[in-house]
């Protein structure tokens, strides 16, 4: 994406959309080492395991993507993709919190709207160049920023972001790709068409997050309720069943005064 190619010493910095995935991969680093100290993933993980996540954030998404249209992952090739998620992890681990011990979410927030478009266009622009159909562009678009995140929540211990109800975050990601496929199919170059792409989705994402719109939950199965206490009952079907019935199918938590007899 450069004129003139930056290269020392087998570090690159442009050419085929390095640029980019480089600030993508950096971006995600830092929202890497910011998820990993955010109090619902934080499991007592040592100054190593912070960076171990800033790694699988910033750089497992481009290694997934590269690796599915077999291609030795850049990561692994330019050194540059290691030394720019390193420094960005850093800033990240100190910059997590803020004066009260107070998560810094404004901060993490932002990095996340920054890379997710960012990570999208390069997963298109790596499927458009290997020859794959709509369909497999937009899935790479998808891949590409979103599999930091699984392997980040994967080992937290927590729910992948991608199956629990937040700010359109597949959603943004599927649709900058697409959008990328519009204005590269219309003879767009490579700057408008990245641009274009990314202001809608960064845009999107950011107006998401300050509105609270968000994707909508699975309808229950018919005939579900909920009682006053939360315990769910399925109709007819469950109707008579005693407290220990209700128990033993997962229905009836256990109080603490019961667990303690």
């Amino acid at each position: 994406m450069s004129a003139q190619p930056i290269d020392f010493g087998g570090w690159k910095w442009t050419g085929d959309f390095t640029t980019l995935d480089l600030i993508a991969a950096g971006t995600n680093a830092l929202n890497g080492a910011l998820l990993a100290r955010r109090p619902d993933h934080y499991k007592n993980f040592t100054v190593i395991g912070i960076f171990g996540m800033a790694f699988l954030m910033g750089l497992g998404g481009g290694i997934t993507r590269d690796v599915i249209v077999n291609e030795v992952p850049g990561a692994l090739t330019n050194p540059a993709y290691i030394t720019v998620a390193f420094v960005c992890g850093l800033i990240g681990y100190l910059l997590a919190y803020g004066k009260g011990q107070m998560f810094r979410e404004g901060l993490f927030q932002f990095v996340t709207s920054f890379s997710l478009p960012l990570y999208a266009i390069v997963g298109a622009q790596k499927g458009a160049a290997a020859g794959l159909p709509v369909l497999g562009i937009l899935a790479l678009a998808v891949i590409g920023p979103t599999s930091g995140r699984w392997y980040v929540d994967v080992s937290s211990g927590v729910t992948p972001k991608q199956f629990i109800r937040g700010e359109w975050f597949v959603s943004i990601a599927a649709l900058t790709g697409l959008i990328w496929v519009i204005c590269d199919a219309a003879g767009l170059n490579v700057w408008w068409s990245s641009g274009i792409s990314f202001v809608i989705g960064y845009t999107l994402r950011v107006v998401a997050l300050y509105r609270g719109w968000e994707e909508p939950l699975a309808k229950e199965p018919a005939g579900v309720y909920k009682h006053d206490d939360g315990r769910p009952l399925l109709g007819r079907k469950l109707a008579g069943k005693s407290e220990r019935e209700l128990h033993d199918l997962g229905l009836v938590v256990a109080k603490d005064s019961d667990t303690a007899k």
